[in-house]
């Protein structure tokens, strides 16, 4: 059998570092608890662990609070939570091109059930959004501007921080749209600031730059627009228990039902474990700087192979995220040759955005997407090289 090749990071990182294994196995097998169910020593400790997890999400993002953090079964129900539980019927929301699915979806059933209209910005032949263009669509009925952060599609990191200091300059504090962004690509790999970048809501998964297992994530809301923020899932939170009313306190409002500590633990060691003896501006800086490196390899390498078509590279890639195509073949099959004949793990299709591949000029049946995470190494990239070669008829051709 040949050696295990991953290289579809943008979909979850691996491995994941040791002590978020072990740290997860630790608690499920010596002091496993529910959160805010019980006095006794096992539930407080677990209650610790939520509350230490809080405060290191606060510090990777520069948030003022440990209060504005709320925690989820990934970044997915994070990004529900915003969306559902802040628009109301006859909103207006702007957003792009760019997204993912858990912006687009939801953004589209309230727009089909009348609840809300929406305008999609446009992006450019490297998946990039215009800022000019985001406050152009901006109403005064807008009440969310969504911008991901960077496209899971082909890596293009977008101007957040342009942009939310755009709309702050441009609309007095009591219209001003809330803006939401997405760092599923970007949490615990890239620099984020929510003051500096003018974010009034954040979400990402904890698997994938956050080193923490699957099925884990978070949302952050700004103080000012926790009060409005409603709860879509009711259940037990371990307060008020006398009540048939969900708590009204953010976070606690928003973690209805038993969390899995044990993931939540990992996820800790994790973050921990990342910023080891450093600050996380340096550990950012250091991961950016090996990111972009890997992503000047993967394209230089990538550019050379006669016949592999590069598709939506974006203008300066910071993410080793590439979506390509070889010649006729259909993506489902190149990576199923690449997997069953080099054991090379890459994924095939639309990579659940419906509508960045217009823009890119992505063939009918989607991308070939190829991501590398902080642990590839240069021999992986060579081995996909090699491969490539070898599916496009350049099997005598050098590898550099």
């Amino acid at each position: 059998m040949k050696p295990r090749v991953y290289l579809d990071h943008a979909a979850t990182s691996f491995p994941k570092p040791p002590i978020t294994l072990e740290t997860m196995h630790s608690f499920s097998t010596d002091r496993e608890a529910a959160v805010g169910r019980g006095a006794y020593r096992s539930s407080r400790q677990a209650g610790e662990v939520v509350a230490r997890l809080r405060r290191e999400i606060a510090n990777w993002i520069g948030a003022d609070s440990d209060q504005e953090i709320s925690l989820h079964a990934g970044g997915t129900e994070a990004l529900n939570t915003a969306i559902f539980g802040l628009l109301k019927a006859g909103d207006h929301v702007v957003t792009t091109a760019a997204e993912h699915n858990s912006v687009l979806r939801p953004l589209h059933h309230l727009a089909t059930q009348g609840t809300i209209s929406w305008t999609i910005v446009p992006v450019n032949a490297c998946g990039q959004v215009s800022p000019d263009q985001i406050l152009s669509a901006v109403t005064d009925q807008t009440r969310m501007v969504a911008v991901v952060h960077a496209a899971n599609v082909n890596g293009t990191v977008q101007p957040i921080r342009e942009i939310g200091q755009r709309i702050r300059a441009a609309c007095d504090a009591e219209s001003k749209p809330v803006l939401l962004c997405d760092a599923a690509q970007s949490f615990g790999q890239l620099s984020i600031a929510v003051n500096d970048d003018c974010l009034d809501l954040l979400a990402a998964p904890g698997h994938k730059g956050g080193c923490g297992p699957l099925g884990t994530g978070f949302l952050y809301v700004r103080k000012p627009v926790q009060t409005r923020l409603q709860p879509f899932l009711f259940g037990g939170t371990g307060t008020h228990s006398e009540s048939l009313a969900m708590p009204r306190d953010y976070p606690t409002s928003f973690e209805a039902g038993n969390m899995n500590v044990p993931a939540l633990a990992g996820w800790l060691a994790g973050l921990r474990w990342r910023r080891e003896n450093s600050t996380v501006q340096q550990v950012q800086e250091a991961s950016q700087q090996r990111l972009q490196s890997l992503a000047a390899e993967l394209y230089n390498g990538l550019e050379q192979i006669p016949g592999v078509t590069i598709i939506g590279k974006p203008s300066q890639p910071v993410l080793p995220v590439a979506s390509i195509a070889i010649g006729d073949l259909p993506v489902g099959d190149a990576a199923m040759i690449l997997d069953s004949e080099f054991g090379i793990e890459v994924r095939s299709g639309m990579h659940c955005a419906a509508l960045i591949h217009e823009a890119i000029g992505s063939p009918p049946d989607g991308t070939l997407r190829i991501s590398c995470g902080e642990s590839t190494t240069l021999q992986e990239l060579q081995a996909l090289f090699a491969a490539l070669h070898e599916i496009c008829g350049n099997a005598n051709h050098p590898v550099s």
